[in-house]
């Protein structure tokens, strides 16, 4: 009998190897005899492990990490290798499973790295178990807490990462951007008043929703007043408008899989995009007349294209990706804002730094197997020339604003070929707040009090822009 301890400490009987031949999900799980025992552990994370062959020493077939990253948007499994992974993969109902066999690795590195890497708070993953399957072949099993429509995918070295299989697990219906938007009632209420269900009618259509409780204890409406009747020398004017609301969408670099620069005291760039983009929605959200979406809202990985979509999907007026630059020399320092070019970048450091940040897709793992080629082409080929112009504009205001909290690295906006800022029909910035190479630096971006005025100091310059362009009612390219 194995036993394994749980909570607190305590000791809980685990059933014998011998006893999971028999049955239950674990024989259409494990189909094969002389498995390792099971052990679970039942502390912080929730995780199912196979004991492997005491003392094992790692060789060229082990995992040399494997890492989870938790999101609502999906959860993300890796497993990296010296090697590439060959595998299968099969989804069982009646639980939920997703089975995953990989060839040609150690199954003792497997049990290593997985444990206590399942997280309590996971949306998608309950647990996830592993066994010999047969000679060669490792079997995982991911329990799941809902319906999945997963992929798995095989990554080549790229970055500091070597071979990753990849297991990402998206709901079947993905969450939409902007019914989240227009759902977080509080920020948004204040930002655009209040609205008649004529005026909006994605509030209409949520306010007849069966699920909306009907209100209580509301008293009646007062009884309409009758206008007087103009004077027939008055000059009859339009009603006025519905006020317009603006859309921001923040960009938080990096993320996940993909940790952007990472600083000589340690920081990571995408810990400090998320921190400054976080603090800058919270300002907007409280700004009438504006509100703020994130491409990302915690640590994991976006595509670049995908954040691009999202900040479309909500008709986003402006599109900010916030950054914490990195130079190979640690004197480098000082704040930039860059837009997209079309001609060519207009510097060498900016041309390198666009190269940098287009690897993202490469390091943070995208599934190229499932990338629509046509949209990408079409993005692509679209004329920016007008949107650019209305970059710059945005660009100049939010580098003047910058130059009253930091240094600026270059006086002026510069421009180069970012794959982030290709949304042909908003104006898009990528602002890098500080050098994170820069020691000096590096420590102010993590000073919580100085993430607050480089958040002050990009609102002021988006509220310059829209004073000075105030944006008309677009229509979004298709």
């Amino acid at each position: 009998m194995v036993r394994n301890p749980g909570k607190n400490g305590n000791w809980t009987n685990m059933r014998s190897a011998t006893d999971l031949e028999k049955t239950g999900p674990d024989k259409e799980d494990f189909p094969c005899p002389g498995r390792r025992a099971l052990l679970k552990y039942t502390g912080g994370a929730a995780l199912i492990l196979f004991a492997g062959r005491a003392g094992a020493m790692p060789g060229d077939n082990s995992l040399v990490a494997l890492r989870i990253w938790p999101a609502d948007e999906y959860s993300r499994i890796t497993f990296e290798s010296r090697h590439k992974l060959n595998f299968k993969q099969m989804l069982l109902k009646d639980p939920d499973r997703l089975v995953v066999d990989m060839e040609g690795v150690d199954l003792e590195s497997v049990l290593v790295n997985i444990f206590g890497k399942v997280l309590d708070h996971d949306p998608y993953i309950k647990l996830i178990r592993a066994a010999q399957n047969r000679p060669g072949v490792v079997r995982l099993v991911v329990d799941l807490k809902a319906e999945i429509s997963p992929q798995v995918f095989t990554l080549d070295p790229a970055g500091n990462y070597a071979h990753r299989l990849v297991i990402d697990l998206y709901p079947l219906v993905p969450p939409d951007p902007l019914l989240a938007l227009i759902q977080k009632a509080s920020p948004m209420e204040a930002a655009a008043g209040e609205r008649t269900e004529a005026e909006d009618p994605i509030a209409a259509l949520l306010s007849t929703s069966p699920s909306a409780a009907p209100p209580q204890n509301v008293p009646p409406p007062p009884p309409p007043v009758k206008a007087p009747a103009p004077e027939k020398d008055t000059v009859r004017r339009e009603p006025p408008k519905a006020k317009r609301l603006y859309t921001i969408a923040l960009d938080p670099g990096h993320g996940g899989e993909d940790p952007g620069a990472i600083g000589q005291r340690g920081s990571y760039e995408k810990n400090v995009n998320l921190n400054i983009a976080r603090r800058l929605k919270r300002k907007i959200d409280e700004t009438p007349g504006m509100r703020a979406m994130l491409t990302r809202d915690g640590d994991y990985f976006v595509p670049l294209a995908q954040r691009v979509t999202r900040a479309r999907r909500v008709q986003a007026d402006l599109f900010v990706s916030i950054h914490a630059d990195a130079y190979v020399r640690p004197e480098a320092r000082g704040s930039s804002v860059f837009v997209l070019s079309e001609k060519g970048a207009s510097s060498s450091t900016a041309r390198w730094l666009a190269q940098k940040e287009n690897e993202s897709d490469l390091i943070g793992g995208v599934n190229l197997a499932r990338q629509d080629s046509h949209i990408a082409r079409t993005l692509l080929d679209l004329s920016l020339t007008a949107t650019i112009n209305d970059s710059i504009k945005l660009g100049r205001a939010v580098l003047a604003a910058l130059g009253d909290i930091n240094t600026l690295h270059k006086p002026q906006v510069e421009q180069a070929g970012f794959a982030v800022l290709k949304a042909p029909d908003i104006p898009s910035i990528l602002v890098e707040t500080a050098f994170i190479s820069n020691p000096e630096e590096e420590a102010r971006l993590n000073d919580e009090a100085y993430q607050e005025k480089m958040a002050d100091a990009i609102l002021r310059g988006i509220r310059r822009y829209f004073d000075d362009n105030p944006p008309m009612q677009r229509s979004p390219v298709a």
